[in-house]
């Protein structure tokens, strides 16, 4: 999602709050998470390791992927967990990526109000990946995911000559917090964890 992009100082300006129109100035040693949530930011913003990421407009592809991803997460989801689009997941002090889909423990959820997600509450995060985030979907988000120990994490890029999703799905070695694969889904995506999952990956075509 989006181009990092770091704001420059303006004349006689400090950290700005949402009741100001001009750009936020970033700290000498980046934004943390009490700054992320009081910056007038636009929709989609991330903190990537203090940096603010903006979002960039996004394919078609992007859209139906995410809506087919997450009808399909709906379908079987068990009564203990809920799931979740383009929310704020706290993963530390300085990073508040917001992952396409997530799928989170219910006593996770708050009310109408809720702005984010701590990574303890977080069984899955979904990445589907654009053009412009290739490099920190692919390597940045997953490293960042894995070290906070969420569990599962999918990505999902378009592939082959009818454009359709592909979806490599990971598990977290909880030892070495790292991901390991456990493979490359083209037509149907079957899985039994994080539970019973069965999406048919080619319905895009009809959406």
């Amino acid at each position: 999602m989006g181009g990092t992009m770091t704001a420059e100082a303006l004349p006689e300006a400090s950290q700005l709050r949402r009741d100001d129109s001009k750009w936020p100035v970033p700290p000498e040693d980046g934004y943390t998470v009490d700054d992320f949530f009081t910056l007038d930011l636009p929709p989609h913003t991330e903190l990537i390791d203090g940096s603010l990421v903006f979002v960039s407009p996004q394919r078609n592809f992007h859209t139906l992927a995410m809506y087919l991803l997450e009808q399909g997460l709906r379908q079987q989801v068990p009564e203990a967990l809920r799931v979740r689009r383009e929310m704020a997941v706290v993963l530390g002090k300085r990073n508040v990526p917001e992952p396409d889909l997530v799928v989170v423990k219910a006593d996770g959820v708050g009310g109408p109000r809720q702005t984010r997600y701590e990574a303890a509450d977080v069984v899955l995060a979904v990445e589907v990946v654009s053009p412009d985030s290739e490099d920190r979907d692919r390597d940045t988000k997953p490293h960042k995911y894995a070290a906070a120990g969420i569990p599962h994490f999918w990505r999902v890029e378009m592939s082959g000559e009818h454009d359709r999703p592909v979806v490599w799905t990971y598990e977290c070695d909880a030892v070495t917090k790292t991901y390991v694969s456990t493979g490359v889904h083209h037509d149907r995506l079957k899985l039994s964890v994080p539970y019973d999952i069965d999406i048919d990956l080619t319905a895009i075509d009809r959406l």
